[in-house]
């Protein structure tokens, strides 16, 4: 693929061709390209599943970004949504070359895991079934049309798919790392990252972003359920990392409640998240870019997934969340809607303070006009 020239950050990576860029009726700006294996790749605007959308706040650049592929590696139905937020001075950069580069090497990932799948399933097909009938016939071959479906049976497995994630976090960590025109040695990202293909949901998650499932109770009531948990220094396990790692976790004395990771001899950076993309300067202080990846079996009471950088969630809880974007009278607006809210709730909270970047993403489980 040739280099992905955006709007709003350059040309940052391999990206595919542009499809359409326009303005619909609402002044909303509408990104779509085309991947080599005809991913469709959504960098702003709805589709029938999906609504989107990014706000700069006061603190200066944007540094979030977001995408959404649908038919990752070619399969139908099979959709990838991902958020960034980036911090320090390059953040920006950081978080446009893991969007323009990451769904394609978890796409690269995920076709080795099915090729190795596919040849397994060959020789499962092969064997010839020994179970007794109830006419005696101890060895009447099933067909491959009439065998009971495994719900991984033409995917690949779980432990496939965290395999997967991991590796492509990896692959476009080192590829950053080795990236000269970015500085990304006191600059990174988070990544909150999710794929969907039929009622099977995985959830990679990088920092302090999340995702949340909108679900429905016994008495129809909208719930939600967290799906990620916020990857801080202070979480008991990655702080038992960190200082394993010689790395120091503590507290500035103005922020008491945000805990930070700070070099062994230095009082640098203080970044605010124990997992992260970039940030070389803390690689060997305990920082990791390994995801923490896990499974949801989705079911018809299930609604939605929303995805945000910390600017939402900092400001509303689970529940706002999930009540803001069920009240939106267009599903495709759902995203902006909840942006405006959490800006809103910012000014009112702390007005002395600046607003920070907030970016949403919003993926519907049943299909949604976007009119």
């Amino acid at each position: 693929m040739g280099a992905c020239c955006t709007k709003d950050g350059g040309c940052t990576g391999s990206m595919g061709d542009l499809v359409e860029w326009k303005e619909d009726e609402a002044g909303e700006e509408i990104d779509i390209r085309r991947g080599d294996d005809g991913d469709l790749i959504r960098l702003k605007g709805p589709s029938s599943f999906t609504s989107m959308y990014s706000q700069q706040g006061r603190k200066g650049i944007n540094q979030d970004a977001m995408t959404v592929w649908e038919d990752l590696s070619g399969e139908k139905e099979m959709f990838f949504c991902g958020i960034f937020d980036g911090h320090g001075p390059q953040g920006h950069r950081v978080a446009h070359h893991v969007r323009d580069n990451l769904p394609s090497k978890l796409s690269a990932a995920l076709k080795v895991s099915q090729r190795h799948q596919r040849k397994y399933s060959k020789v499962d097909v092969d064997i010839t079934d020994t179970d007794d009938d109830s006419s005696g016939n101890c060895n009447s071959r099933v067909d491959i049309k009439d065998r009971p479906r495994n719900p991984y049976s033409q995917n690949i497995s779980l432990a496939s798919w965290e395999g997967s994630f991991v590796k492509s976090f990896k692959e476009t960590d080192e590829e950053l790392c080795l990236n000269s025109s970015i500085d990304s040695f006191c600059s990174g990202t988070t990544a909150v990252t999710i794929v969907k293909q039929g009622r099977h949901l995985i959830i990679a998650n990088l920092g302090d972003s999340r995702a949340v499932l909108c679900t429905r109770g016994d008495n129809n009531q909208l719930l939600p359920i967290q799906l990620t948990v916020d990857l801080k220094p202070d979480v008991p396990s990655e702080a038992e990392r960190i200082m394993n790692c010689r790395g120091r976790v503590f507290a500035m004395e103005g922020q008491p409640d945000v805990h930070r990771i700070w070099m062994p001899d230095e009082d640098c950076p203080g970044l605010a998240m124990s997992r992260a993309f970039g940030d070389f300067c803390l690689k060997d202080c305990g920082l990791i870019s390994v995801p923490e990846v896990s499974y949801r079996n989705l079911t018809i009471n299930d609604e939605f997934v929303v995805l945000a950088t910390d600017g939402v969630w900092d400001v509303l809880t689970n529940n706002e969340v999930i009540k803001i974007v069920s009240s939106a009278k267009k599903p495709s607006m759902a995203a902006k809607l909840l942006v405006n809210h959490a800006v809103k709730t910012w000014r009112c909270k702390y007005p002395s303070s600046k607003v920070d970047d907030c970016t949403v993403i919003c993926l519907f489980l049943k299909s949604q006009p976007t009119t």
